[in-house]
């Protein structure tokens, strides 16, 4: 962390920006301002927008938490602006950012390691609309968005290939569907915490179910067998590892309970996970005791350039 004459290091919390996660990251942002206040830091609020380096730069911050979501802020280019600035920041640094976000590359990375991941191939959006690319169930979602933002699922006996939105990028990703249980782990540093389950009602862990109060329900510790607990811990931190994040990071699976370990697949890494009431992340460091305010003090204790 960088050295300060202040007795407390000021904090600029960056948040919303121009993805298409803004209003998460917004809300994630003034839950963690308010919880490092809450710790004793001196805390700037600072909406990520095109004069970033100006009002960082005005501002003079020892440390940023970034709490930015989607793309500019979780895809290395915010970070490597960070780098740039010599300003130390927390979460993953340019690399890692950049190939958790890019969900092909993070596979063909965990592929490397011998990690269990679900096939899947990038197709132009036109050909996605026109033909079955697989063979149904799969789904089809943009290859760098995260919190579930344009997720399509095409199940079997499906008339035709899904209609995609105008705003889907030119490729897409499409992936073969599990069916089975959704299942996530925080890494902390060098530890695994816990796995969660997340129960929904339409059986989807989508945007809405993710955000909106009511949309999910979490079970945690998951009541699954232990060793497919232990290996959610081990392939979380692999995969954390292989990719090179630092900080907090969150894999997710799915886990088709009929198969047992087999049946075990990494959907993928975010190196920015929500920090929001709801938020899954905060759920399982509190299970270890650690409070909200001290789970953003530690971030921004953790907080480094060169990442």
């Amino acid at each position: 962390m960088g050295k300060s004459s202040r007795t407390s290091p000021k904090v600029a919390v960056l948040m919303g920006g121009p993805s298409a996660e803004r209003e998460v990251s917004l809300s994630s942002g003034r839950e963690c301002a308010a919880a490092l206040r809450g710790e004793g830091f001196e805390v700037v609020e600072l909406d990520a927008g095109p004069d970033l380096y100006a009002r960082l730069l005005d501002i003079k911050p020892d440390v940023v938490f970034n709490a930015l979501h989607g793309r500019w802020g979780e895809d290395g280019c915010v970070q490597g602006l960070l780098e740039w600035m010599r300003i130390p920041y927390t979460h993953s640094g340019v690399l890692a950012s950049a190939l958790a976000m890019d969900k092909q590359r993070s596979k063909e990375v965990y592929q490397a390691v011998g990690l269990p991941v679900v096939p899947s191939v990038i197709v132009p959006k036109v050909e996605v609309t026109e033909v079955h690319v697989m063979e149904p169930p799969y789904v089809a979602k943009p290859n760098n968005e995260g919190s579930s933002v344009g997720i399509y699922i095409v199940h079997e006996g499906s008339n035709g290939p899904p209609q995609l939105s105008e705003d889907m990028p030119e490729f897409v990703m499409v992936e073969k569907y599990i069916a089975g249980r959704e299942l996530t782990v925080t890494v902390m540093g060098d530890r695994a915490l816990t796995v969660t389950e997340i129960m929904t009602d339409g059986g989807w862990y989508d945007y809405d179910a993710k955000y909106k109060p009511g949309g999910s329900w979490h079970v945690l510790p998951a009541e699954i067998p232990q060793d497919i607990f232990d290996r959610c811990l081990d392939y979380a931190l692999r995969a954390h590892d292989a990719l090179g994040c630092k900080g907090v990071s969150r894999t997710d699976f799915r886990w088709d309970d009929g198969m047992g370990a087999d049946g075990l697949f990494l959907l993928e890494t975010n190196t920015q996970p929500g920090m929001t009431p709801t938020s899954l992340v905060p759920e399982q460091a509190e299970h270890f005791g650690m409070s909200f305010g001290q789970l953003c003090a530690w971030m921004v204790e953790d907080a480094s350039c060169d990442r």
